[in-house]
């Protein structure tokens, strides 16, 4: 185990880094994605910028693939280069009984099998649900409806991502009271 070794940052992209909505909020969008009005999450570009120098960073949805590629070519700074932007169709469909509705997971043993290391990957989602089979690479943030254009969620993250850096093993990190660390 390789602990120098980059760590993959693996990010949702909606309600995480973005709002996107057939109805326009109260505030002019940030861009438009199809039928798509697109709010972006404060901080955004920073976040990506700052991450993107200590981390290898990558997408994954459950959108659309088309969907995930447009909005990939809108958000991600043309210095930042994506080790994978993955949509719904890596992820795992499963069926809620009580709900009687399918959901998505996104398995990270899709990642492990391309060569990544699951001890040095952390996947940032605003779902639990999402990646219920990988909960020990997981940090999750507060849901970002586009609303409130106060929001520091990515910036606090970006000042806590670092502290992780060194450590050999992500996984047995305990990560979910991360806003609570009291490193930024």
């Amino acid at each position: 185990m390789n602990h120098t070794q980059p760590i993959l940052l693996i990010l949702d992209i909606d309600e995480t880094l973005l709002h996107a909505t057939v109805q326009p909020l109260g505030h002019s969008p940030d861009c438009r994605i199809g039928p798509y009005v697109v709010y972006l999450r404060p901080y955004l570009t920073e976040f990506l910028e700052q991450t993107s120098r200590l981390f290898k960073l990558a997408l994954w949805s459950s959108s659309s693939p088309d969907y995930v590629q447009a909005i990939a070519s809108q958000i991600i700074p043309a210095s930042i280069s994506l080790e994978f932007a993955r949509s719904r169709d890596r992820c795992i469909t499963r069926f809620d009984p009580e709900w009687q509705s399918y959901y998505y997971v996104k398995d990270l043993r899709k990642a492990k099998r391309c060569g990544y290391d699951l001890n040095r990957t952390l996947i940032v989602d605003d779902t639990p649900r999402k990646v219920e089979r990988n909960y020990g690479n997981a940090i999750y943030v507060t849901p970002w409806y586009g609303e409130d254009r106060e929001d520091n969620e990515l910036q606090r993250l970006a000042a806590y991502l670092p502290n992780l850096s060194g450590e050999p093993n992500l996984r047995r990190i305990e990560k979910r009271n991360w806003k609570n660390s009291g490193q930024f």
